[in-house]
C-alpha cells in the first residue's frame, strides 16, 4: 500500500487567509502560503481556524488539524525552515507549494486557493525534481510511439495513454492501475514515475501498455461532494476493467493476451479486478499487500517512528490515533456512513466495509491463470509478511511465480537508504528507474503466457 511516500495527505476545502488582506497578486499568494506553513509549524491552529469557510470549519477542526500536523512531524521530524514556494495554475485553482525541511526530509507543503483566495486543499507531498523525468537506459523510444486514449465514460472519463510497440501486432497487452492515493497515470512520486519507466521498458519488448490518471485525481472534488458510498470499486477497480476492454477492441491488441499489473493497492486488488472478469488473461502484482489496511496503516506509522530508535511523543500520538481508528473500522458496528479519521483525512465507513469481505490471496486462490508476484526487499510498506500470505495462499499452483529482488524498495528502485534492511521514506525523494531486471522478468513472462482460463 502506497500511501504516498508514508506521508499523511490530506483534500480538504475552504482554509483562508491568516494574516494578510485576500491576495490579488501570485506574489501575495506566495507569501499567504508561507505565513500559513509557518503558523502551522508555531501551532496556532485556533487561529487558522477563524479564517475557514463552513466547509472547512466542518471538515477541519482546530484539533483535527493540531492532530494532522502532529502526525506529519512525528513523522518528518521537526519543522526547520522554508526553502522557498512556487505558484502554478491548475484546473483554474492557484496551486502554491512551499517547500519545507523538516529534521528527516524536504517536503513540500502545498495549498491550493480558489478564486477568492480561499484555500480549497491542502497536503504535504513529496519535493519534485526540477530535473525532467528522462528515459531509462533499457527504454527504446525508436521502437514504440504512444497514443492519448479515453478510459471509461461521463461522467468518469480518465485521460490515458497507450504505449505501442511499432509495427502491426497483435500485441499482448498490460493495464497499469495505481497505488493508493490521488495518482497521476505515472504514477509519479516524488522525482520517480515508475509507470512510464514500466510503460516505456514492457513497449520495448514488444508489450503494449495503457496507464491512466485515477479517478481520485481526475475528479476528487466530486467524489468528495459525494460523501458516503466511495469503496475501491469506484476508487480502482471499475476504471481497470474498463481498461482492459479497451484493449481488447484495439485491433492492434491481442484480446486473448490482456494483463492487469497492479502495484501496492493495485496488486492487492488485482485478483479481484480479475474475478469474474474472462478477458484478463494474467496478473503482474508488484507490491500488493495481502493484510487488511488499517493494520498496514498503523505497521508502517510504528516502522517509521521508530527508525531514530525511539518513538518520540507526536509520533507516538499519530499511533494512537491509528490504532483507533483501525478499532473503529474493524467494529462489528460501522456504519456505512461513518467518518473515519485515516491519516488525517475523513474516510466513510462505506470503504472499508466494502473491503471485509475481501481477502486478495484468497480470492487469487480461486483464480485458473497464470500470476507473477514480485516483491522488492526493502519495501517497509508491503513486508515479507504479506509476500508469505500470497506463497502460502497459492503453493501448489505451478501457474504461480514469485520472486524477491535484493535491495529494492516500494518501487523497485534501489534503496537509498544506509544499512541493509528495510528503507526509509528518505527513498522516495531520490530519482531513480524501475530497475531493468524487474522490467525484464515480467517482459519475459507475458512472453510465455498464453490464454488462460479461469
Amino acid at each position: 500500500m502506497t500511501i504516498k511516500s508514508a506521508l499523511p495527505l490530506l483534500w480538504i476545502a475552504g482554509l483562508g487567509a491568516v494574516s494578510l488582506a485576500a491576495p490579488q497578486t501570485t506574489s501575495d499568494l506566495d507569501s499567504l502560503a508561507k505565513d500559513l506553513t509557518q503558523q502551522s509549524a508555531a501551532r496556532h491552529f485556533e487561529l487558522i481556524v477563524t479564517h475557514f469557510d463552513g466547509a472547512m470549519t466542518s471538515a477541519m477542526p482546530a484539533a483535527k488539524l493540531a492532530e494532522f500536523w502532529d502526525g506529519l512531524v512525528g513523522q518528518m521530524g521537526a519543522f526547520q525552515s522554508i526553502a522557498g514556494a512556487r505558484v502554478q495554475t491548475v484546473q483554474g485553482y492557484q496551486v502554491v507549494l512551499v517547500t519545507s525541511k523538516f529534521e528527516k526530509a524536504t517536503l513540500n507543503v502545498k495549498w491550493v486557493f480558489d478564486s477568492k483566495s480561499r484555500v480549497a486543499g491542502f497536503s504535504v507531498v513529496p519535493v519534485e525534481s526540477d530535473a525532467p523525468w528522462t528515459p531509462p537506459d533499457y527504454a527504446k523510444p525508436a521502437s514504440f510511439h504512444e497514443q492519448q486514449v479515453t478510459v471509461g465514460s461521463a461522467p468518469w472519463q480518465l485521460p490515458g495513454t497507450l504505449t505501442l510497440p511499432n509495427g502491426t501486432g497483435p500485441f499482448p497487452a498490460v493495464v497499469l492501475v495505481h497505488g493508493s492515493g490521488p495518482h497521476d497515470q505515472d504514477e509519479s512520486i516524488g522525482p520517480n514515475k515508475p509507470f512510464k519507466d514500466l510503460a516505456w521498458g514492457l513497449a520495448s519488448r514488444n508489450i503494449a501498455v495503457v496507464r491512466y490518471s485515477k479517478r481520485t485525481l481526475q475528479y476528487g472534488k466530486e467524489i468528495k461532494a459525494q460523501g458516503a458510498g466511495l469503496t475501491v470499486h469506484e476508487e480502482t477497480v471499475e476504471d481497470a476493467r474498463l481498461a482492459v476492454a479497451l484493449l481488447a477492441k484495439r485491433p492492434e491488441i491481442d484480446s486473448r493476451r490482456i494483463f492487469v499489473l497492479g502495484h501496492s493497492l493495485g496488486g492487492m486488488l488485482a485478483p479481484r479486478i480479475a474475478h469474474g472478469e474472462a478477458q484478463v488473461a494474467g496478473l503482474v502484482m508488484l507490491a500488493g499487500t495481502t493484510r487488511a489496511l488499517e493494520q498496514v496503516i498503523v505497521e508502517q506509522l510504528k516502522y517509521i517512528a521508530g527508525l531514530d530508535g525511539k518513538i518520540a511523543p507526536a509520533a507516538q500520538k499519530q499511533i494512537d490515533a491509528a490504532e483507533q481508528s483501525a478499532k473503529e473500522i474493524e467494529s462489528p458496528t460501522l456504519a456505512a456512513d461513518a467518518k473515519l479519521n485515516v491519516l488525517g483525512t475523513t474516510v466513510y465507513g462505506s470503504y472499508f466495509l466494502d473491503l471485509r469481505s475481501y481477502h486478495p490471496a484468497e480470492v487469487a486462490a480461486q483464480l485458473k491463470i497464470p500470476m507473477l508476484i514480485l516483491r522488492g526487499e526493502r519495501d517497509y510498506q508491503v513486508t515479507s509478511e504479506d509476500f508469505d500470505g500470497w506463497k502460502k495462499a497459492l503453493a501448489g499452483k505451478p501457474e504461480v511465480t514469485l520472486k524477491v529482488y535484493p535491495g529494492l524498495f516500494h518501487l523497485f528502485m534501489p534503496s537509498s537508504s544506509s544499512g541493509t534492511g528495510l528503507g526509509t521514506p528518505a527513498d522516495y525523494q531520490k530519482l531513480g528507474h524501475v530497475v531493468e531486471p524487474v522490467i525484464e522478468d515480467i517482459a519475459s513472462w507475458i512472453s510465455i503466457q498464453r490464454e488462460g482460463s479461469k
